[in-house]
């Protein structure tokens, strides 16, 4: 099976802010080996435009520090799973530490009026 994960990135380290993202590391998994870590430069940001750029690339798992509610919704839409509260970490790790079922997510680090939070299993 192939998943492509995604994570929004600030000077190669995820970041905290999805929305605030300098490029997404893109991983590309195939039964559970991990791929390189491609770094893709996003659209101008503007409401809902990062969840369609990473849908048309698609992805299958988002892993963020945050985001607001819109962008969970376009997510959910589009049947892309999201893991949220993550830390400042490499791209590449975050990905392995999904594989094994050892990724530490936690609380929105993103607040846009919105308690909310995405939860889904993997």
């Amino acid at each position: 099976m192939t998943r492509k994960f995604a994570i929004p990135t600030l000077d190669g380290k995820s970041c905290a802010h999805f929305g605030h993202c300098q490029s997404f590391a893109v991983v590309e998994v195939e039964d559970d080996k991990m791929g390189i870590v491609e770094f893709l430069e996003p659209p101008v940001h503007k409401p809902g435009s990062y969840p369609r750029f990473l849908a048309d690339e698609g992805v299958h798992i988002v892993i963020a520090g945050g985001m607001g509610a819109k962008a969970q919704a376009l997510f959910q839409k589009n049947n892309i799973a999201v893991h949220m509260g993550v830390g400042v970490e490499d791209p590449g790790a975050l990905v392995a530490q999904f594989l094994k079922n050892e990724l530490q997510t936690g609380t929105n680090l993103c607040n846009h009026g919105s308690d909310d939070h995405h939860r889904c299993g993997h």
